[in-house]
């Protein structure tokens, strides 16, 4: 059965949307739509009417190009890592029937959300299992259809602030779409470039965007660490301004144009060759009046902060704990690597790790456009919407996504929030519940105690009660 996915990918330099039609499981795209950002600062919503008005016109524009969409009122959105916290968690289901089924493994999974203790302004977006452990038995990478008495697992929670998401999702409604799912960006990104035997051998996903830089460490199964800084292309585009003394637009163009981070030295002395090359730019505030800059100057400045925006990300890997677990060393992506040299600068600053530009996996369809790395998350949107994401992974609807269940609605989970805070109205139900549960308790100890001995069969049943409704609250927690 052909399905309809449309993708929307909310980046700090532009809005795009995709639709695409997935037959047999690979997405065909038929409709692309860009805009340029509005009403976000850093990948935050913060003008709720510009950014709406941002979205639907670039909704619109690929609704043009695909024949039939016109109805299509859902979409995978992508959230930025300015949202998001991450923890790691683990969690035990006692099995009772044997075998382990999509269901046991929900519940283990629903456990571990509850474990880590995550704050009630948080919402959960992603629960990642990397690691599975059946009774003894460690590192088992999938237990479906296994035996065993004790399941646990190792599970990356991604989570998000609740008021944050609120703003998304009313930014998405005013642009006429409702939000089907939501995405982290960085993991969106890595489902587009990253290929399995980059995932197993341990690989870091760098996307530096317009005013983001987001990382992502997949080890294994699934991603391991997540994390966000707020630096990215147009922050160089304002040091030149700065420093050139010069318009933005001026800068902008002096960017595209002459940066150049290749390294070039003498082949005998090894020292770096300065090129004493002028370049013409607008003066600020005089009109029509230029002046000119030496090109080595503007190049410096570039290389400083991409040398700046690369120590941050070293210090993100080291803080990790999988730095010597990256066999495959570093994939980039996002606009800034169409930045003469910089694939060289990296591996250079990263110490020789293997370290490419990202190229996005193939798919059919208005390609030609969106092999630009700029373009990663959007594709990475369409590609989970397909069913390209981690197997067991739990996702901001609460559904486990299960890369063989033909029901998706059948799997196991907590009852479906009519917003986005899954970890609100679960910790709301065990509250409401060990409430009731407390007060059944007290009332059957108080009338054991109280009762005649005439009377005590009824203090006994009291307290028959209230062992059952613990029975009951034990079988909603495990």
């Amino acid at each position: 059965m052909d399905q309809t996915i449309l993708g929307i990918d909310i980046g700090s330099s532009k809005i795009c949307a995709v639709i695409a039609s997935v037959r047999d499981g690979v997405p065909h795209i038929i409709g692309v739509g860009k805009h340029r950002s509005q009403g976000l600062k850093k990948g935050l919503v913060v003008n709720i009417d510009l950014a709406s008005k941002a979205i639907k016109a670039a909704v619109e524009e690929a609704k043009s190009q695909a024949e039939g969409t016109e109805s299509i009122n859902k979409a995978i959105v992508s959230v930025s890592g300015a949202y998001t916290k991450s923890v790691l968690s683990s969690g035990v289901y006692n099995v009772t029937e044997n075998e382990i089924t999509i269901r046991e493994i929900g519940k283990a999974l629903n456990n571990a959300v509850y474990n880590a203790s995550i704050p009630q302004e948080f919402d959960v977006i992603h629960v990642l299992p990397y690691k599975f452990r059946l009774d003894e038995q460690d590192h088992i990478e999938d237990p479906m259809g296994m035996t065993g008495r004790r399941l646990e697992v190792f599970a990356h929670i991604v989570t998000a602030q609740h008021s944050s998401l609120e703003n998304l999702r009313r930014t998405i409604q005013l642009a006429g779409v409702e939000i089907q799912n939501i995405v982290l960006a960085s993991y969106a990104s890595s489902i587009a470039v990253l290929s399995d035997d980059e995932k197993n051998l341990g690989v870091a996903c760098i996307d530096i965007g317009g005013s983001t830089c987001e990382i992502m460490i997949h080890d294994g199964n699934a991603m391991r660490y997540n994390n966000f800084f707020g630096v990215g292309s147009h922050h160089i585009t304002s040091d030149l301004a700065i420093t050139l003394n010069t318009k933005i637009s001026a800068a902008e163009e002096v960017k595209i144009r002459y940066g150049d981070l290749g390294i070039k030295s003498d082949s005998e002395t090894g020292e770096q060759i300065q090129s004493d090359q002028m370049i013409e730019v607008p003066s600020v505030g005089v009109d029509e009046a230029v002046h000119f800059v030496e090109l080595a100057k503007a190049q410096a400045v570039i290389k400083a902060r991409v040398l700046e925006t690369f120590g941050v990300l070293a210090r993100y890997i080291d803080q990790s704990g999988l730095k010597d677990r990256l066999g495959a060393g570093i994939v980039l992506t996002g606009g800034m690597m169409n930045m003469q040299g910089i694939r060289d600068l990296a591996k250079v600053f990263f110490h020789n790790m293997p370290t490419r530009i990202s190229k996005t996996i193939e798919m059919p369809g208005i390609y030609d456009e969106l092999r630009d790395p700029s373009y990663s998350t959007v594709l990475g949107l369409i590609w989970y919407g397909a069913g390209k994401c981690t197997n067991y992974e739990r996702d901001s609807m609460m559904k486990i996504c299960h890369k063989e269940a033909k029901n998706q609605d059948a799997l196991p989970a907590f009852s479906q929030p009519s917003s986005y805070a899954p970890n609100r109205d679960y910790q709301n139900i065990l509250d409401t519940d060990l409430s009731n549960l407390k007060e059944d308790l007290a009332q059957g100890v108080r009338g054991q105690a109280s009762s005649p001995r005439a009377d005590q069969g009824k203090g006994e049943s009291s307290l028959s009660k209230a062992k059952q409704a613990f029975t009951k609250f034990a079988e909603k927690l495990f």
